[in-house]
């Protein structure tokens, strides 16, 4: 039967994929013919050679003719309800049945989601953005939506319709830029992405930027997934955060690259029955056969690991979707994705989930500050500079060959941002570190004269960006209070980590990079020379409590040449590793919380290898295995002393005893507990020399404990020291009229406590 209800043009805007609502002409409408109200159903089927509308209730099939074009196919039904229709197609020597995806009408994103979304405010688009198995008119299927408002057309290509952009063309749903389809039947696990047609019919094929999901590298198609079906158990430990105060609580980093930790099929550390650690051959580059871990046994192994060293959080280096291992994760095309290199998406909660089951929080490193330019990510995404600025003075980073996103969009910041808020919600994450802010904060960052654009007032500060930072943080503790947010910020811009309802960023920690300097510099130095540096030691504390710092000594530190932290050290093997303890001893003694890198732990001598794996043949050699003791031991020591961290950004939880003794090298202060009357006294010592009546003045008399020496023998020191402790002198020092008597290891570091029970019992029988 011939139609006139469709004239040649409408096909041919199907056929050319030119229609930017393919359901005005595609699907079911109802028509008049002859003063009577029937259906007419239209399809565009490339490879069909013939097509039937199959009613399933009725249980018969009506052929559908061709019109205009070979593959353009419709047909007129005499009813007065057409609903769940299939069609039946003929290709080749082969047939199948479908739903058709035009007749599924019911959008999922509302007008209050779009209005949300245009303004930067939904702060769960990723539910309704990107692909989302779900269920219309009793028929399941993935609903597809994105944003691409220059596009002149989208579809959806996937192995379900071979990759072919004509066959499951986007209808643009509203003003805002965002497309969208419903295909029934389709499920989790099908890989898909974005044809997208620029106004100029160019063509980019596109992941999708809310994917869940995507292929391992090279490949780079997204793959539908529900991440709703995970069951957590890690309620405790959630509700336990909801109530804490971190910048009270003791926080020690392990920082971890999960790609160079250790790989599966190469040799590893293993502990015998006797506690030893068994020989293994040193692995410097990826062996044949050797794979990554999967989050799965990363569990098994990393957890433990970082369980026994007594650490309270692992920090990743960013585990979102990026296609070049050597970017370390820091050039990123799938923000929403966590990489598949590792595992499913399933497989990465379940590794949260067992740090929690083990009391061990989880920070991811988050970079909104830049984008990589590769051709299926967020780079001229409809055929526009979309997510990135137009203007490469504000939209490049030519140093790291990266783009800038566009803050002042409120659809980028929304991507941003909900994308921040997304990782806490569905992976459960404790924290970010927030990569690279400074680059985000300054319009001339790495910049010549001549190549960036003042803000409106004639400044370098990125104004939106600094807004973005501070809606993000804002949201983050609000609806998850206990999380880390932490600034990797290296200038001096001020209140980092100051609450945003006084101006600050927002941020509830900064890493210390001041601090960082100032100590591998300093133990850098012969330390013969350290006399001369005293400064070193002793100007963070000028600035310290004008953030919340954290402390960290981080994969930055041991690449590039900069050779790892026992290779800066002086002297000859003992020294350096002496050094190392002393540097970390002082390290968890100073206010501040604390970072620092996977194989520093037990003296990994060559610099960090991104295609390797760390160094564990060197745990079969005792100087390492005695390093790594120590680091349990400091751990340990940092987390039951509540002196050492309940007070790190307050000024009565910190005061120097003596900073002044430039000719020993020689520092002594107090850290002292918010909570009680408890307090601990540092002394450290950053010279081979040792003293062996080296006083210093405290205020309270009574017996000092000797809680933690550096310098001590199961650690590979001299193992020189107080004999567990020493009483107080009626000898007035540093302006205190008791005195300590000590003996200072070469490179130690002691920490000592008043003993209030040993020192009354004795006071009880004079």
């Amino acid at each position: 039967m011939s139609m006139t209800t469709i004239a040649p043009e409408q096909v041919n805007s199907i056929i050319r994929n030119q229609h930017q609502d393919p359901f005005e002409i595609l699907g079911s409408h109802q028509i008049e013919k002859d003063g009577k109200k029937v259906w007419v159903v239209r399809a565009y089927l490339p490879n069909a050679s013939a097509a039937w509308v199959v009613l399933p209730e009725e249980r018969k099939e009506q052929e559908m003719q061709s019109v205009h074009d070979p593959q353009f196919f419709e047909c007129i039904i005499d009813t007065q309800e057409l609903t769940n229709y299939q069609i039946k197609v003929k290709e080749g020597d082969s047939e199948r049945v479908f739903y058709d995806p035009y007749a599924f009408r019911s959008p999922k994103l509302t007008e209050f989601d779009l209005h949300l979304f245009n303004e930067g405010n939904h702060h769960r688009i990723y539910e309704k953005l990107g692909a989302h198995s779900t269920e219309i008119k009793g028929v399941k299927g993935v609903y597809f939506a994105v944003w691409a408002p220059n596009a002149r057309n989208v579809s959806v290509l996937g192995d379900f319709n071979n990759w072919d952009g004509r066959k499951h063309q986007m209808r643009k749903s509203s003003d805002v830029g965002v497309w969208e389809l419903f295909i029934p039947e389709l499920q989790v696990g099908e890989h898909y992405k974005y044809e997208i047609k620029n106004a100029a019919g160019h063509i980019y094929e596109k992941s999708d930027p809310y994917g869940f999901a995507q292929e391992v590298r090279p490949k780079t198609a997204s793959i539908v997934t529900d991440l709703d079906t995970y069951q957590w158990d890690d309620r405790d430990w959630m509700e336990k955060r909801r109530h804490t105060d971190q910048l009270s609580a003791p926080i020690s980093v392990y920082e971890v690259h999960l790609g160079s930790w250790l790989h599966a099929g190469t040799n590893e550390p293993h502990k015998l029955p006797n506690g030893e650690v068994e020989p293994v051959v040193a692995v410097s580059e990826l062996k044949t056969g050797a794979r990554f871990l999967t989050y799965r046994e990363l569990a098994e192994k990393l957890i433990p690991y970082v369980k026994e060293l007594g650490y309270t959080h692992i920090e990743m280096l960013p585990i979102a979707e990026h296609p070049f291992d050597g970017s370390w994760g820091y050039q990123v095309t799938g923000y929403y994705a966590p990489t598949s290199r590792f595992g499913s998406p399933e497989d990465f909660m379940y590794f949260v989930d067992q740090c929690h089951k083990n009391e061990i929080g989880v920070i991811v490193d988050w970079v909104p500050g830049h984008f990589p330019k590769d051709g299926h990510g967020l780079a001229f995404f409809d055929g526009t500079h979309l997510y990135e600025h137009a203007d490469p003075r504000k939209g490049e980073h030519k140093e790291w060959g990266t783009l800038v996103f566009n803050y002042a969009r409120h659809e980028v910041r929304n991507f941003l941002t909900a994308n921040a808020l997304f990782w806490f919600d569905k992976y459960h994450i404790d924290g970010i570190r927030v990569d690279a802010v400074a680059s985000m904060l300054y319009l001339d960052y790495c910049r010549e004269p001549g190549e960036w654009v003042t803000n409106e007032y004639g400044g370098r500060e990125n104004l939106e960006a600094v807004e973005f930072i501070r809606s993000v943080n804002h949201l983050i503790f609000s609806y998850f209070p206990g999380s880390l947010s932490i600034a990797e910020e290296s200038t001096s811009w001020p209140m980092v980590s100051w609450p945003t309802y006084t101006g600050g960023l927002g941020f509830n920690l900064k890493w210390n990079m001041g601090w960082m300097h100032d100590m591998l510099d300093y133990f850098s130095m012969d330390p013969w020379f350290r006399q001369f540096h005293q400064n070193n030691l002793t100007f963070s504390m000028w600035y310290h409590h004008s953030e919340n710092f954290m402390l960290a000594l981080s994969h930055d530190e041991v690449v590039h040449g900069k050779s790892n932290i026992i290779g800066k050290m002086p002297g000859d093997r003992w020294q350096k590793l002496a050094n190392v303890r002393c540097l970390f001893g002082f390290m968890f003694a100073h206010p501040g919380k604390k970072t620092m890198f996977m194989s520093m732990e037990f003296g990994q001598w060559s610099e960090w290898n991104v295609w390797a794996d760390l160094e564990w043949n060197l745990l079969q050699f005792e100087p390492h295995q005695q390093l790594k003791t120590f680091f349990q031991d400091l751990n340990q020591l940092y987390r039951s002393q509540p002196s050492l961290y309940t007070q790190d950004f307050e000024e009565p939880g910190f005061e120097w005893i003596d900073c002044s003794d430039n000719r020993h090298s020689v520092v002594s202060f107090i850290r002292r507990d918010k909570n009680s009357e408890d307090f601990i006294v540092a002394v450290c010592n950053f010279t081979p020399q040792p003293h062996s009546h080296y006083r210093i003045g405290v205020q309270q008399p009574g017996f000092y404990t000797e809680l933690f020496n550096s310098d001590a023998r199961e650690y590979g020191g001299s193992n020189m020291g107080n004999l567990g402790g020493k009483w107080t002198d009626n000898w007035s020092m540093h302006n205190q009229q008791y005195s300590l008597d000590l003996c200072l290891p070469p490179l130690g570091v002691l920490i000592l406590k008043l003993d209030r029970n040993k020192t009354a019992e004795v006071i009880k029988q004079e």
